[in-house]
């Protein structure tokens, strides 16, 4: 089912008798680095795309341009440092797959650990355990590819269990026009343009939570004036209360202890009456699903989660949503089109 130790990302990199080199600067590039210091695994070279190299340097290393490595080395395993998701970047990235060989580290966006074997083996009866609750074959064949990705960071056994959203609405999450729809991290709005899309622009109501200021003047711009539509200035999470959250204004937005206070909403103490649920909540998910609970147990609605912020949520997350729903729902699984293995989602029904 899962790949040996010998052919694990990590194990690799250390047995390369070829030049390792980066792609890409920022968080994500950082984190890589970190870890192949930790292994004693050497970078030759960090490069970018041509077009955005202007001499600058990052962490100590000339960032040379993508032609440069091109002309310096034959051969070379390429580390991509971030993320890869709209068509016209993937198509790059698989250019240069074709030219080097590419690995895309799979770093966790919170917490601590990596997806390592250590890892697996030390949770094998829990992923089996979770492997066990899906509900489908797909859903099956994408928990054991997103893992053997994780493992080896070959994008290649990632690529192949990509499916479209638009399966999830017409197969798993059917939607109605009298929805009443919560929305959790509901960032710019574009989950709220997904949900009416499927339902015609119907709907009985909505529910958006969002703490980011910007994001919600986003929200605000888009969604303000609609009937049975409220925007709440809100994270999530299991009780109501005070928490510290970094905003960015963008996607990436999150609690953080470095950042500054925002009200927090358990979902139980806001809404009365839940059809779907879609929760994005950047590594919040746990603690918003003990929020939830009660309403979950009410309502049963059907549910949209992000399970790839920490590294555990691919199984943590099914095993606890079956133990509290007490076994009544089915659970899928589905990754879609991103590089690494972000928008790998949890969807469940009743």
């Amino acid at each position: 089912m899962f790949v040996s130790k010998e052919e694990c990302l990590i194990e690799v990199l250390k047995k390369s008798d070829i030049p390792i080199v980066m792609y890409g600067m920022g968080n994500g590039a950082d984190k890589i680095l970190d870890l192949c210091e930790k292994n004693n695994i050497k970078i030759s070279d960090i490069f970018a795309s041509d077009e955005f190299v202007r001499g600058h340097s990052f962490r100590g290393y000339k960032v040379k341009r993508y032609s440069e490595i091109c002309q310096q080395y034959d051969k070379a395993v390429v580390l991509l440092a971030f993320a890869v998701f709209k068509d016209d970047l993937m198509a790059k990235v698989e250019a240069i797959a074709e030219r080097f060989t590419l690995l895309v580290p799979d770093i966790p966006l919170f917490g601590s650990g990596l997806f390592d074997y250590d890892f697996l083996t030390a949770n094998m009866d829990n992923i089996i355990k979770a492997y066990n609750l899906f509900a489908d074959d797909v859903s099956k064949k994408v928990f054991t590819d997103v893992i053997n990705f994780r493992l080896t960071g070959r994008p290649e056994i990632l690529r192949r269990c990509e499916t479209d959203r638009a399966e999830v609405f017409q197969n798993i999450i059917k939607l109605s026009p009298t929805e009443h729809y919560v929305d959790l991290g509901a960032y710019d709005g574009d989950t709220i343009a997904e949900f009416l899309e499927n339902t015609g622009g119907m709907y009985g109501s909505i529910t958006a939570f969002e703490p980011d200021k910007k994001n919600m003047k986003k929200l605000e711009k888009r969604y303000s004036n609609k009937e049975n539509c409220s925007l709440l200035p809100y994270a999530s999470w299991s009780e109501d209360c005070t928490l510290l959250f970094s905003a960015t204004g963008g996607r990436m937005s999150c609690l953080d202890n470095s950042g500054k206070e925002v009200e927090a909403r358990a979902v139980d103490s806001v809404c009365e009456n839940i059809t779907y649920l879609k929760m994005d909540v950047e590594g919040a998910e746990y603690e918003t699903l003990l929020g939830c609970k009660k309403i979950l147990n009410r309502c049963k609605p059907k549910l949209a989660v992000s399970a790839y912020h920490r590294v555990g949520d691919i199984f943590t997350l099914p095993i606890f949503i079956d133990e509290f729903t007490h076994g009544e729902c089915k659970i899928y699984l589905r990754h879609h089109t991103y590089l690494p293995s972000w928008e790998t989602n949890l969807y469940v029904t009743f």
